[in-house]
């Protein structure tokens, strides 16, 4: 992290004093403070630097009634709260010799008290539920995206932009510079980049960073896709999030590597068991396949997210575990010690990730709390086996659609807990609306398909 070389790269310890002295000393002109929508896209407003006091002191303020899902215009006013830790400056933003920084913020009500509709503010409460039992969550977000051409006229297309494969390089590997330039970037504002390479699909790429805290991990998803797309955007590319943009080839995902620590110590590693997985690991297991099923409206939240969710693709829509088989939808990675984790397989990048963290977190702790045992791992190929060897076996699906998704979230009280009453009902109510847009619309298969023949 060039701006902070003398603090550590954990941030705990970023002052105000830190925050001026950068501002002078590397010609930051003006402060974005972001924050994220229920939908999980980042707004933000734009001060002049000068006014960076009035910030630090949560004198800013925001129209809550303009943003979908915050406040009505009776009560709109609502203030930012700015968390020091994340000042960054923004390397795609310099111009001119001079510069723009972030402060990632919270967001409060006009008394001060935090706003129950702000996901990073949920996310918080989650972490202080988990913290009531002495654990903290660690989360490692394995974020995938295309890369696609642009028109004439600048707007994005489905053409990819290379041929390749997985782990392939150039010259058949045409995003080996676009990668190369984001994971510097990164580097730049502090990442930990830890791996970067070609997908399976044509155009497809996945950069992988080092876990963080579960509040850290959020913030690092939400940056990486704006320094993803402003980065594509300067080779005249666009990024996409989109879970599958393209039909017939494998769509993209967001692996999330789970692990739960107590006492400065990975609470799922037990050297004692043949395993070397702890029972803290085994229930989280069991919550997690537990409530999959009703937080997957959150992890996958888009109509387009269940194009992804279907057999034949690498995609994982089967409820089962393993400590290798990547056919179920969670695998334990062969690490242990301190790198001992579960690989949630299923969530996808166009998730809201402090939402999406926040439910994984609850099921895991209402494991934990409520001593959920898993059935047996599963060694098979489970796509391999047919419908009524998966049925004998007992392993259920995902669901298949928005809907579906919706009906078992509708019915989860762990899920509504973990996202509070206000994100839920605005959460729901924008999810139905689109799902029913979705189902009344005239596809162009549906033209195709019936319109002569009928």
């Amino acid at each position: 992290m060039k701006e902070f070389k003398h603090v550590p790269l954990d941030g705990k310890d970023i002052t105000e004093e830190d925050i001026k002295r950068v501002i002078k000393e590397k010609n930051v002109k003006f402060i974005e403070l972001q924050f994220v929508d229920i939908n999980g896209q980042v707004k933000s407003l734009t001060i002049p630097s000068e006014h960076i006091c009035k910030a630090l002191e949560n004198e800013m303020m925001l129209d809550g009634s303009s943003i979908k899902g915050f406040r009505s215009i009776e009560t709109s006013d609502m203030l930012f709260f700015p968390d020091k830790n994340t000042f960054r400056i923004l390397p795609w933003r310099e111009f001119d010799g001079t510069n723009t920084a972030r402060l990632i913020c919270d967001i409060h009500n006009a008394d001060g008290t935090p706003f129950e509709g702000c996901p990073r503010c949920n996310l918080k409460r989650m972490m202080s539920e988990a913290a009531s039992l002495g654990y903290t969550m660690n989360m490692g977000p394995e974020v995938e995206f295309f890369l696609f051409k642009r028109d004439e006229n600048s707007h994005p297309t489905t053409l990819t932009v290379d041929k390749a494969g997985y782990y392939d390089i150039g010259p058949d590997d045409l995003g080996e510079d676009i990668r190369a330039e984001i994971v510097l970037t990164l580097q730049e504002m502090g990442f930990d980049i830890e791996a970067s390479h070609h997908e399976v699909a044509d155009s497809q790429h996945e950069i992988d960073f080092k876990y963080a805290d579960i509040l850290t991990a959020a913030d690092n998803v939400a940056t990486f896709k704006i320094a993803v797309k402003a980065i594509a955007a300067q080779y005249g590319l666009h990024a996409t999030f989109m879970a599958k943009p393209i039909y017939g080839i494998n769509g993209s995902g967001m692996h999330c590597n789970v692990s739960l620590f107590k006492d400065g110590k990975n609470a799922f590693y037990d050297p004692n068991t043949e395993s070397q997985l702890s029972d803290v690991a085994m229930y989280s297991i069991g919550g997690m396949l537990k409530h999959v099923k009703g937080i997957t409206a959150v992890t996958n939240p888009t109509v387009n997210s269940f194009k992804r969710l279907v057999p034949g693709y690498e995609a994982p829509v089967y409820l089962a575990w393993s400590l290798a088989n990547r056919s179920a939808l969670l695998r334990v990675p062969a690490k242990r010690g301190n790198a001992t984790r579960v690989e949630l397989r299923s969530p996808d990048p166009s998730c809201n990730p402090y939402l999406a963290f926040a439910v994984i977190l609850g099921a895991c702790v209402d494991g934990v709390k409520n001593q959920i045992k898993p059935p047996k791992q599963v060694e098979a190929n489970i796509y391999a086996l047919t419908p009524e060897e998966r049925k004998k076996k007992k392993i259920d699906s995902l669901p298949g659609s928005l809907a579906e998704a919706l009906y078992f979230l509708e019915n989860s009280k762990v899920a509504k807990m973990a996202l509070g009453s206000h994100v839920y009902n605005e959460f729901t109510e924008t999810k139905h609306k689109e799902w029913d847009s979705f189902r009344t619309y005239v596809s162009q298969w549906e033209l195709d398909k019936y319109l002569e023949r009928y």
